[in-house]
């Protein structure tokens, strides 16, 4: 015994513990599909309010700026108008009340005008120069407007008309940023009330277009993996032709298929059991049957002496069948004992099939040379033959055609070196279209009624197998199988 050290334990302790999972996943799991999305919308709606929000307010600090002086140039014309007479504290102080600032200066030329009724200051915070309006310099600006305390007056400068050619104004940092601190609130809640009702209104279309949806797509695969061949269960898809209504369509087809073949499989099963069953009580019965024709190669009558070991090799055979059915139903057929045989002798005990015509007229003739070997199973290609000639054999009585001398023939040779030919042909009335779809398909070939369909999908299988290859022939007319296999080891 191995002893299992501490190392080996903590590794295996490690490898069974369960892989814990990040807490943010688990958040975004609980918050599914629709939470996810809300969440997106919110952000992408209000990136974009953002980018409009900064812009909004940058130019509204200019706006306010410019009408400041467009009001200093009132001002000013009434200083062009007083020219040459001084102008009262009283009317000044009007003008610099009704611009908002603490002086006024025009210039025009070399000429220069200044009202003020206070001392100018010695420095301002900052100079706005109207006449250069870049969107980087105004967003600063509002950015410093909004965050930087007030405590010193700034200049505003802007290009004059009427007859002047510049305007500079010097007013309190306050009253400005009163008022676009107005705005921004203002702007910033009706901005959000649009955000609001937009992602709103895009998440309810998504959740109608495209979340339901999806939740109905994901709750049929769950049903119908739960009980795959419930008619039920099949998705009745919508009219719809987006992506969603082909992914509906295109599932339901897939769950009709794939239902069908499951209860086919399920058939197939249950009728694989019922052979199992039938085969082995059938084994028994002709094992039986094989100890009676042991019995009868002791009777001395000249008949019953050529017949019965001809009878026990029959026996014999049926049931090796038997067991090959029942490897057949596993799907698993036994690996082939391959070695070269003369090809002749088994074809000739295959004329004893004739004898299956409800009518007794139905020929099977063999053409091939006695010194003809191929290396195969001979068991195995026997009963691939005998097969293809039963299918011939039935079919002459299967079918209502008016056939002179019905037979079916089986000649073998060389086309080719080291391969051998082998083909198997009837005179009836050939193979219909249906059958020729699914001919060598378990429980789909078969030709008559009453019929499994198994013997060309054996027939198939043996024949592969065996290295060989079993197709079907275009004949002028009836149907005719070619077999092609090695004549020496590979």
């Amino acid at each position: 015994m191995v002893a299992r050290t501490d190392t080996d334990s903590t590794e295996a302790a490690e490898r069974d513990a369960p892989v814990a999972v990040p807490r943010s996943d688990r958040w975004l799991k609980r918050l599914g599909l629709s939470g996810r999305l809300f969440l997106v919308t919110v952000a992408f709606v209000a990136a974009i309010e953002i980018l409009i929000f900064v812009p909004a307010v940058a130019n509204y600090r200019l706006s306010w700026l410019s009408d400041r002086i467009s009001a200093a140039q009132v001002a000013a014309l009434v200083l062009d108008a007083s020219e040459g007479h001084p102008v009262s504290d009283e009317l000044a102080r009007r003008l610099l009340a009704g611009v908002g600032a603490r002086a006024i200066a025009v210039r025009d030329g070399d000429t220069r005008q200044l009202l003020s009724i206070e001392p100018m200051p010695d420095r301002v915070s900052d100079t706005v120069d109207l006449r250069n309006r870049s969107i980087w310099c105004a967003i600063r600006g509002a950015w410093r407007t909004l965050t930087e305390p007030v405590d010193e007056p700034i200049r505003i400068v802007g290009q004059g008309w009427e007859g002047f050619d510049l305007v500079e104004i010097i007013l309190d940092d306050a009253p400005l940023k009163q008022a676009v601190v107005d705005f921004a609130i203002r702007l910033a809640v009706s901005s959000l009330i649009i955000a609001t009702a937009a992602a709103g209104l895009v998440f309810f279309v998504l959740q109608t277009l495209i979340v339901r949806p999806v939740r109905r797509l994901a709750r049929n695969i769950t049903a119908f993996a739960d009980d795959p061949e419930g008619a039920d269960r099949i998705i009745t898809p919508v009219p719809r032709s987006d992506e969603i209504g082909l992914a509906e369509t295109a599932l339901a087809r897939m769950q009709r298929t794939l239902a069908d073949q499951l209860r086919q499989k399920r058939r197939l099963a249950e009728l694989g059991l019922s052979v199992a069953k039938i085969n082995h009580e059938l084994r028994n019965l002709l094992t039986g049957a094989q100890l009676l024709g042991d019995r009868l190669e002791e009777t001395s009558d000249p008949t019953v002496q050529r017949v019965a070991p001809r009878l026990v090799a029959t026996l014999g055979r049926a049931i090796r069948f038997c067991e090959a059915t029942l490897a057949y139903g596993r799907a698993a057929e036994r690996t082939p004992r391959s070695r070269a045989f003369a090809l002749a002798p088994v074809l000739a005990e295959l004329a004893d099939l004739a004898a299956l015509s409800a009518h007794g007229r139905v020929r099977v003739v063999t053409e091939v040379a006695p010194e003809l070997t191929v290396f195969a199973d001979s068991e195995q290609i026997g009963r691939a033959i005998g097969n293809l000639v039963r299918n011939a054999v039935q079919a002459h009585d299967f079918t209502e055609a008016n056939v002179a001398s019905p037979e079916v023939r089986i000649t073998a040779g060389r086309e080719c070196a080291g391969a051998v030919t082998i083909l198997v042909a009837d005179n009836g009335p050939g193979l219909p279209a249906r059958a020729k779809e699914h001919l060598f398909e378990a429980f789909q070939g078969s030709m008559r009624s009453g019929g499994t369909g198994l013997g060309l999908a054996i027939a198939s299988e043996l024949v592969r197998l065996n290295g060989g290859t079993l197709s079907l022939d275009p004949a002028a007319e009836g149907t005719r199988f070619r077999i092609v296999l090695p004549d020496a080891e590979a």
